[in-house]
């Protein structure tokens, strides 16, 4: 896309609006264009050149088919993050952040595989054998899982990458994500650190519209530039 469309888009959507002077982090001084009305504004075309090398590095993502963890659960994040994830089958987090998904991960995959083992028995009928306490315990079970974990259904691994919308708020992530030396993508407001974020975007993170730009624009790149793996031949004999 063009810079200038870029920049058109970003406007378009609400993109440059940040906070009160009074909520900004030192760490994004830098990317603040000026102030009107009591609301600081993002220099765009800041905000467009790094939004591009963001983008460039999804592409070098899906050139070798790595995974992203998608974070963001806010409420204006929630449904766009789900979306962004279904659409490259990738896992995400949408509520809160469960402390010790990449730090201790491989208690995260134990509870995966106890929910994977009770949907599974209960999707083949193999709960009759169970009192019916048992089965209202299971089901219970079930339910509090897919809650807590049901996002990161699939993920075998520590993830190569996060996507996180709003650091701030996703602060537990952000610090797992720095001890595990998994680099960060982020869309952040103006009250957000960028220290420990890898690939800045510094635009309005509590807008719907933005988010959902960013993020489809993100998916778009990735899906597009994902290698396709040939179907294999048959061996003639």
């Amino acid at each position: 896309m063009d810079k200038n469309q870029l920049i058109d888009k970003l406007f378009s959507v609400g993109a440059h609006f940040g906070y009160a002077p009074s909520r900004r982090h030192p760490s994004v001084a830098p990317y603040i264009f000026g102030a009107k009305g009591g609301t600081e504004l993002f220099d765009l075309e800041q905000t467009a050149a790094l939004f591009e090398d963001a983008l460039d590095y999804i592409k070098s993502l899906a050139a070798e088919k790595k995974t992203i963890l998608f974070v963001g659960g806010k409420a204006e994040a929630k449904e766009a993050v789900k979306r962004a994830a279904a659409r490259l089958n990738m896992p995400y987090s949408a509520g809160r952040w469960i402390g010790g998904s990449l730090t201790n991960f491989n208690e995260i995959k134990k509870r995966l595989a106890k929910l994977e083992e009770h949907t599974t028995m209960r999707e083949k009928g193999e709960l009759a054998k169970f009192t019916k306490h048992e089965r209202l315990l299971i089901d219970r079970e079930i339910t509090n899982l897919e809650e807590m974990f049901g996002g990161l259904k699939g993920l075998t691994r520590t993830p190569d990458a996060l996507f996180i919308v709003d650091p701030r708020h996703e602060e537990g992530a952000v610090a797992e994500a720095k001890t595990m030396g998994v680099p960060v993508v982020a869309l952040m407001n103006s009250d957000c650190d960028r220290t420990n974020v890898a690939y800045p975007i510094p635009a309005n993170d509590s807008a719907v519209a933005t988010i959902t730009l960013i993020l489809d624009e993100v998916t778009k790149m990735y899906a597009s530039n994902t290698p396709v793996t040939p179907p294999s031949t048959p061996v003639s004999n």
